[in-house]
């Protein structure tokens, strides 16, 4: 299957928005495909408005934004992608309709998925051409942040078109989740509808309103769900022994009438208390400003979990992971002949290691970057330098790292949103347990230099807590490259 360098989509609602945002962000260019040509404008709207939230998940070095283009020709966008992700209604007969259509155009190597709530894929491949690329991939609202993609084969899906989905969908941050067999509505909504049903009938009895039954998950299993799910929060219950006691203590519970999974007839008196509770919730806030607060939250929590290494957290941190690696891969190539002409005796000169751009989060209130940013942007520099040289996490993970311990920067021009940049990096001085670095930022447009840092590093155990020497390899790369770049 291909590498996915351009998404297509089928329909750009929520969830269409939402791919698009998450894709754009992560450098792959989307071209969204919608019968509805008003539909362009929701669509630029819904990824502006994703902005804000993603540009804060993460401050690891991102590849270029992708470009969004928009067309109401599905087969031409079915004809000029790499990868497509189908979003139109729930509706089977159309959704077959659809697919089949848009498999006679796409080519046969590019992975057609479904971001159904509940549908077969079995039942979705039925008038397709090559139907073994059909699979679902169902994502959670918002799918920019929310980083859980069911994926769901049907009888005729590939293994290969699983696993190439698989490695897209992580590519840009999700964790993908591969369902055994097909189920009506997969895993996540099968657990989500049955306490969808419970809050109907409690609400339809008036037992309580819909932000009391809100409020009873936000206080409390909604915290733990955060980060553990609800079997591994149960084992913790039955103490010592785990899920063993818990079940046998609380196992007779089943038997009780705590629970009604048939849902209560959808009348219109209780679709009245649905709609009366969630407005009295809203405080007259709108959708646009309640989207707002939850993205806020959900990048909070998720960076929480980050610093814990768990849940969503950890697929945060392994997605961070990688972009710094790309990152450091791309640079990889000029320090290798940096450091090859080092060791032969000669020099090239200062190295470019990282091209970025002044993301609008790093603007203060004179309009360009502000200071903190041009730290991180050395940083990133020079954590691709570190790598090369055998700095990386199992060189921390051994107990030794390269700590800052001076930092002098000197600003020369502005930096304002948006503005393309490159860093060009020198290691000036190593010996067995301090290595000096200078950097000096640059804008793209005009090579003009925007700042100039000079920063000592010292090589601690950590363990120790103190000053030691560093490995004889790295000290080797480390002194190689500053041969090289004299």
């Amino acid at each position: 299957m291909r590498q996915v360098r351009t998404l297509g989509l089928l329909g750009t609602g929520v969830i269409g928005g939402g791919w698009a945002a998450r894709a754009l962000h992560f450098g792959i260019d989307v071209v969204a495909a919608d019968v509805k040509p008003e539909m362009e404008q929701w669509l630029r709207g819904a990824v502006a408005n994703a902005e804000s939230a993603l540009a804060r998940l993460t401050f690891a070095p991102l590849p270029p934004k992708g470009r969004l283009s928009f067309t109401t020709d599905m087969q031409a966008m079915a004809r000029q992608v790499d990868f497509i992700q189908e979003n139109i209604p729930e509706q089977l007969e159309l959704k077959q309709r659809v697919l089949g259509g848009v498999s006679r155009h796409a080519p046969a190597d590019v992975v057609i998925a479904s971001s159904t709530s509940g549908l077969m894929p079995s039942e979705l491949q039925r008038d397709m051409v090559a139907p073994e690329r059909l699979l679902v991939a169902h994502p959670f609202n918002p799918v920019y942040l929310l980083p859980l993609v069911e994926l769901v084969g049907g009888r005729q899906t590939s293994a290969a078109a699983l696993d190439a989905a698989a490695r897209f969908f992580t590519s840009i941050g999700m964790h993908p989740l591969h369902v055994r067999r097909e189920v009506p509505g997969h895993l996540t909504d099968r657990l989500q509808e049955a306490l969808w049903r419970e809050i109907l009938h409690l609400v339809n009895e008036d037992v309580a309103t819909t932000g009391e039954l809100d409020d009873s998950i936000v206080y409390g299993p909604g915290l733990r769900w955060a980060a553990m799910g609800t079997n591994l929060i149960y084992h913790l219950a039955g103490g010592e022994t785990g899920m063993r006691h818990m079940l046998r203590q609380f196992g007779p519970c089943l038997k009780w009438p705590w629970t009604k999974l048939e849902a209560p007839e959808l009348t219109e008196a209780l679709i009245d208390k649905m709609v009366a509770g969630t407005q009295a919730q809203a405080t007259g806030r709108s959708i646009r400003e309640l989207e707002r607060l939850r993205d806020d939250y959900l990048v909070a929590i998720q960076q929480v979990l980050r610093e814990y290494n768990i849940g969503a957290g950890a697929t945060l941190r392994a997605l961070e992971e990688r972009l710094y690696e790309a990152a450091a891969t791309a640079a990889r190539p000029r320090i290798a002949a940096a450091a090859g002409a080092g060791a032969a005796g000669s020099g090239v000169g200062p190295l470019r290691l990282l091209e970025t751009h002044v993301r609008p989060e790093w603007i203060d209130y004179n309009g360009h970057m502000t200071d903190s940013r041009y730290l991180q942007v050395f940083g990133d520099a020079t954590d691709a330098l570190f790598r090369y040289a055998g700095i990386d996490e199992a060189y921390r993970r051994s107990g030794h790292a390269l700590y800052t311990a001076e930092s002098h920067v000197v600003h020369k021009a502005e930096a304002r949103s948006q503005e393309r940049l490159y860093v060009m990096s020198r290691v000036l001085e190593v010996d067995a347990k301090r290595v000096r670095l200078s950097h000096s930022l640059h804008r793209a447009r005009d090579d003009a230099l925007v700042a100039s840092a000079e920063q000592l590093y010292l090589h601690v155990g950590t363990e120790a807590g103190k000053v030691v020497p560093m490995d004889a390899t790295v000290r080797a790369r480390l002194a190689a490259i500053e041969a090289g770049t004299r």
